[in-house]
């Protein structure tokens, strides 16, 4: 009668794979059923090839030894040991792998394309309410990413956005296939906001947060009149101009930008002073500042010539005095594909048409 029976393998010492080896061509030779192999020094490897020929007489009845313990373990040609599965690297895309987020959630803005995207992402990937997620897909323009960058603001909780909007600055390419692959290989980025306090005529303070830019504005068809100071010293007595901004790396090349202020690197430890349609001084073209810089910006003649103070899309009118520092005390932090980060793009911005 044929049997087949099966012992544990045994590895011991540095050498011990290549006798692993060894032994597993061994067994496809039915004239092997078992053999120590010395591969060096104090170096075993001990195992029992899996055969079908006649059982020697020490195996009894159901092909199990009567003398040593057999282990019950399945057909090696179909199932590998575990230390084997153990040390086998990991593939993107395997079930069991360990990944950086395995709760997603989805945001996205109203318009048609967006909430189709978002209908496609569902019914492709299980996702969580935001709140309780991981990471959070944003779906939509520019607009939609620093709304869902201030929602989450504090949290740490990083942002990957895919552009189903006009622009996408801060955004990734759109495909719903691959999601979870690109999630794991995208690179993460770090900026601060800017924190801005704004006192209005009675003297009542409000505080904002951007992460683009604040900046002043006039309220009326006259033009504001604004006195800067820099760390509590004032640089400009008086400019007269539509309104000035001070923006961060991130922002630069946004309304920073379009009003001709300078793009700044995203590791540059810098932020953008820039005038608005400046009056006067004519020849003022702005300054470059350090991220710690305290800058105060007073309004001179608010009555007659009322502002308004911006961050991002958070607005206070009438305004008399605004002062601005970056907070690093909040991490804001966003998911780019590799070669598509926040740099890459500011710099290519430099060189585009």
């Amino acid at each position: 009668m044929h049997g087949r029976y099966q012992v544990e393998l045994r590895l011991e010492g540095p050498d011990s794979l290549f006798a692993a080896l060894h032994l597993a061509l061994a067994g496809r030779n039915p004239a092997l059923d078992r053999r120590h192999i010395r591969t060096g020094e104090g170096t075993r490897a001990r195992s029992s090839i899996l055969t079908d020929r006649e059982p020697r007489s020490h195996i009894g009845q159901g092909g199990v030894d009567q003398k040593r313990p057999v282990h019950a373990m399945a057909d090696p040609e179909g199932q590998r040991s575990a230390r084997a599965t153990a040390l086998r690297p990991s593939r993107q895309g395997d079930p069991g792998m360990t990944r950086r987020f395995n709760k997603v959630a989805f945001v996205a803005s109203q318009t048609p394309e967006a909430q189709d995207a978002l209908a496609a992402l569902k019914a492709r990937y299980s996702a969580v309410e935001p709140e309780n997620a991981d990471v959070v897909v944003a779906l939509g323009g520019d607009g939609l990413m620093l709304q869902t960058l201030h929602r989450f603001m504090g949290s740490s909780k990083p942002i990957y956005g895919m552009n189903k909007g006009t622009v996408g600055f801060l955004m990734n390419e759109f495909q719903d296939e691959g999601l979870l692959d690109r999630l794991e290989s995208a690179h993460r980025g770090v900026v601060h906001p800017l924190l801005m306090v704004a006192r209005d005529l009675q003297g009542e303070a409000y505080t904002a947060r951007a992460i683009n830019d604040v900046y002043v504005f006039r309220q009326t068809h006259q033009t504001a009149k604004i006195r800067i100071s820099i760390n509590s010293q004032m640089r400009l007595a008086e400019l007269v101009a539509d309104g000035v901004l001070v923006a961060t790396p991130a922002g630069s090349t946004a309304y920073n930008l379009s009003v001709g202020g300078p793009i700044l690197p995203l590791d540059a430890s810098l932020l953008a002073l820039t005038p608005i349609s400046a009056f006067r001084p004519r020849r003022w073209s702005g300054a470059l500042l350090p991220q710690h810089a305290r800058i105060q910006f007073d309004v001179l003649d608010p009555e007659r010539r009322p502002v308004s103070a911006v961050a991002d899309h958070t607005e206070f009118r009438r305004v008399s005095q605004v002062s601005v520092s970056l907070d690093r005390s909040v991490d804001l932090v966003m998911l780019h594909d590799p070669g598509h980060g926040l740099d890459e793009r500011i710099l290519r911005e430099q060189f585009g048409p």
